[in-house]
């Protein structure tokens, strides 16, 4: 599987807009796309109008790197998302929203859905009392995600307790003390935030 190695801050740059891949980072002064918003390369300042194909598969990209997934995975995740009953695009979405890296990530565990997924990979997350160590493992409602009781003195974990608690989704509660959170529902288009435009995305794979 390919691994893009470069700045995380150049594919923002790409996309023309935050994509938070940094964590805390991301919301100081001194992140460099608030520094230099223009795409990478000597030519970034001048590039030309884009079309709407071009348009089309910039939206793409920008989702696949949001939630750091391949384009394989994503289109798998299309696939089944037209499959299913409901907006092909809000279905894709939910999928997306519901991997065990983002939910790890959405719950304040991560900083930023990059370490959310080192922590699921380095099987510091257990679902339902069983350790997942698979980042898109897809959650269901009632699965309970909590980080291993063998883990919770680790220094990461007990200096995170000591954290404000973040702002959760409607579909999420994560108790701070335990180290312990829950699927109390699927999650809908209102409750995700990122700057996406999923219907273009969905006309571009029906081509």
């Amino acid at each position: 599987m390919a691994v893009y190695r470069e700045a995380k801050c150049k594919l923002c740059r790409r996309e023309g807009g935050k994509l938070f891949l940094k964590g805390d980072k991301c919301y100081m002064e001194k992140c460099p796309f608030n520094k230099r918003p223009l795409p990478p390369g000597q030519h970034g300042a001048g590039r030309k109008k884009v079309s709407e194909y071009g348009q089309q598969l910039r939206e793409k990209q920008k989702t696949k790197r949001i939630y750091g997934v391949q384009e394989g995975q994503f289109r798998h995740y299309y696939e089944i998302a037209e499959r299913k009953k409901g907006i092909t695009g809000e279905n894709m979405l939910s999928l997306l929203e519901r991997r065990l890296d983002n939910v790890v990530f959405r719950m304040g565990i991560g900083a930023s859905r990059t370490q959310a997924r080192q922590l699921v990979n380095h099987a510091h997350l257990s679902v339902n009392g069983r350790t997942v160590t698979v980042p898109s493992y897809i959650v269901k409602v009632g699965d309970v995600i909590a980080v291993k009781e063998n883990r919770k003195n680790n220094k990461f974990f007990t200096e995170l307790k000591g954290t404000k608690a973040p702002a959760l989704p409607k579909w999420l509660e994560f108790d701070l003390d335990k180290l312990e959170g829950k699927i109390l529902a699927l999650p809908t288009r209102e409750d995700i935030d990122s700057q996406i435009a999923e219907h273009m995305i969905v006309e571009l794979y029906s081509k």
